[in-house]
């Protein structure tokens, strides 16, 4: 049996998304306790949301995880919960230090975020294979 693959009714699948989020203003708030709490707050969205953290790691203003999804998970969807969880999260444990970073409440994030595909194979692989058919 080939573990690399998910299986879900008639669906075979292995989607995975390299996602990378940057603090608001690039303030360097991702240590320490803080980068502890985000990290285990996303991995709970995650847990919960039947997302699977490959790894994840903070570096003073951003944060990379790269996870597995379901077929009916959108990345954007998926962004917009993390980012809005961690958020309130963050605010609600940290009001009085984020209140001296940012002028505006409830934001941590930047607009932004990046997103990236991660495949089990090569693009060159998959071109071979295509061309080889039929």
């Amino acid at each position: 049996m080939d573990n690399r693959y998910k299986r879900h009714n008639r669906r075979k699948y292995s989607l995975k998304v390299h996602i990378v989020l940057v603090t608001k203003y690039r303030k360097q708030l991702l240590k320490g306790t803080i980068a502890n709490d985000v990290k285990q707050k996303i991995f709970d969205i995650c847990n919960h949301k039947g997302w699977e953290i490959i790894a994840m790691e903070t570096d003073k203003d951003h944060i990379h995880f790269p996870v597995g999804y379901d077929t009916t998970d959108k990345v954007c969807d998926m962004v917009k919960t993390i980012k809005q969880e961690t958020t309130y999260y963050l605010w609600q444990k940290y009001n009085t230090f984020l209140s001296k970073q940012y002028w505006k409440k409830r934001i941590f994030w930047s607009d932004g975020y990046f997103a990236c595909s991660i495949g089990e194979v090569s693009s060159a692989t998959i071109q071979k294979y295509i061309e080889s058919q039929g």
